[in-house]
């Protein structure tokens, strides 16, 4: 049994040296070759391949960088703010002095009057709140008319005497009693900013020197 174990043993030794160099390869049987004909078969599209400079940063990564830091300024556009009584516009003219020249304007003009619908003075506003209790059995809508008009209800506003007769006239015929028209407002002068040409640069700067002086009113496109 030793002897017959001894001589398996011989030939599978044999056997393996004979694969392992490759004599056995005109029967198929070998390990896979290594040489560099069957490496460069191996390689998936060699010529696409390219070397990076250090860090990794190719073209195309330092592509976005470049677009990211040349972002076009907002185009030019118009603005303006309004309106101002002639006290008002005086402020707004002193810190507007400090833009440049041309940059800016006060354009004069002309706050139309509006006129109400209007039911009042009532006594006390006991007498108001029974008269809004009336005006919601008609449906009729009811507003306050201001504090110059109080205690009183306003039925509507208008921007002209005849526009608001019309509704005075539509009212009595809902059963409204006592109603008048009334002029809440006379044509009023004043005065428009301007700034016909603001880039998105500028804006910052222009809302700094304008700001205490526009006394609330908000830069707004034009209109």
């Amino acid at each position: 049994m030793l002897r017959l174990a001894a001589i398996v043993l011989l030939l599978a030794n044999a056997g393996y040296y004979a694969w392992s160099q490759g004599l056995l390869q005109g029967w198929g049987l070998g390990p896979a070759s290594e040489s560099e004909p069957q490496r460069l078969e191996q390689q998936i599209e060699p010529q696409n391949l390219r070397l990076l400079p250090p860090g990794g940063q190719g073209p195309a990564s330092a592509q976005p960088a470049r677009a990211a830091a040349t972002t076009p300024d907002e185009p030019p556009a118009c603005l303006q703010a309004g309106m101002f009584d002639a006290r008002q516009a005086e402020a707004l003219r002193q810190a507007a002095a400090q833009l440049p020249a041309g940059s800016w304007s006060l354009e004069p003009v002309q706050a139309a009057g509006r006129w109400m619908v209007y039911l009042g003075r009532f006594p006390d506003e006991e007498a108001v709140a029974r008269k809004r209790a009336e005006l919601r059995a008609l449906k009729v809508d009811y507003d306050r008319p201001g504090a110059a008009l109080e205690p009183g209800l306003s039925l509507g506003r208008y921007s002209t005497e005849e526009g608001a007769q019309r509704a005075l006239g539509q009212l009595a015929g809902q059963g409204v009693r006592k109603a008048r028209v009334v002029q809440e407002r006379s044509d009023t002068p004043g005065y428009t900013l301007r700034l016909p040409a603001v880039s998105g640069a500028q804006r910052a700067h222009i809302d700094a020197t304008l700001q205490p002086a526009l006394a609330g009113k908000a830069l707004r496109p034009c209109g």
